[in-house]
């Protein structure tokens, strides 16, 4: 048997993926693995790269990271309202002031995607990782998308199983064959209702592969005082409380 750990959009939480990482050393997982999105939203931006430097966690390039390591310009985007959208400019800048020049070259050379193989006895598995899909790492794929989508992904990959994030929001979607597509969901801005930071734990043996969601509570209250003290808006503050704030 192997077990790995798959994590995604940090986001400057550090709390978040302080007690998600001890969640993983409790139980014995040594392979782990981001998909990406370490930094905007949060103050601890430095802090949370910094983290996954200290422990070698191989790490995707997500869309926020990219944005920050290149400068790249931000666009208002239609499903956000005039309050989000004023937050998200205001939120980014802030990354964009405060990452270091050392870890914005780190992101700067983050790989796109990641393919993972085990075996196990005369089993070989294939684990696709992504950001939120193989072209792209700012497409928007959820629970509800076509199950053809997903196995179109797997099959363009050769995998038995696609991992990805971007959302904030977990799924696993088992198809024919024990294929699977699954969402780690976020570990510092879940967008679920419990808001609790998110992974994937993956348990391999020689028949199956077995995906389970683990979901934490974390001092979320540090969180929002640490961001209603930084120059990053009260926003983020209020969505991570659940304070009627809507996030799309």
């Amino acid at each position: 048997m192997i077990q790995i750990a798959i994590f995604s959009d940090v986001h400057g939480n550090l709390p978040a993926l302080e007690v998600v990482l001890k969640d993983m050393d409790r139980r014995g997982i040594h392979q782990k693995f981001c998909l990406g999105d370490l930094v905007d939203f949060a103050p601890w931006g430095n802090e949370v790269i910094q983290k996954i430097r200290d422990q070698n966690i191989p790490c995707l390039m997500g869309n926020h990271d990219e944005r920050i390591a290149f400068d790249m310009p931000v666009f208002p985007l239609d499903k956000h309202s005039e309050e989000e959208t004023r937050a998200r400019f205001i939120a980014i800048d802030h990354s964009k002031k405060h990452i270091t020049e050392e870890n914005k070259k780190f992101l700067s050379v983050l790989p796109f995607h990641l393919k993972l193989n085990y075996k196990i006895g005369n089993k070989h598995w294939g684990i696709q990782l992504v950001h939120s899909s193989l072209e792209s790492n700012d497409t928007y794929l959820y629970d509800s998308e076509k199950d053809e989508v997903f196995i179109s992904m797997l099959d363009d990959s050769g995998a038995d199983l696609i991992a990805m994030g971007h959302t904030h929001i977990s799924f696993a979607k088992q198809f024919e064959s024990s294929r699977w597509a699954v969402n780690c969901g976020s570990v510092g801005r879940s967008k679920e209702e419990n808001r609790l930071a998110s992974y994937l734990l993956l348990t391999m043996d020689e028949e199956k592969i077995t995906p389970e969601i683990i979901q934490l509570a974390y001092p979320v209250e540090k969180t929002v005082r640490q961001i209603r003290e930084s120059g990053i808006p009260d926003y983020y503050a209020s969505f991570l409380k659940n304070e009627n704030v809507l996030i799309l």
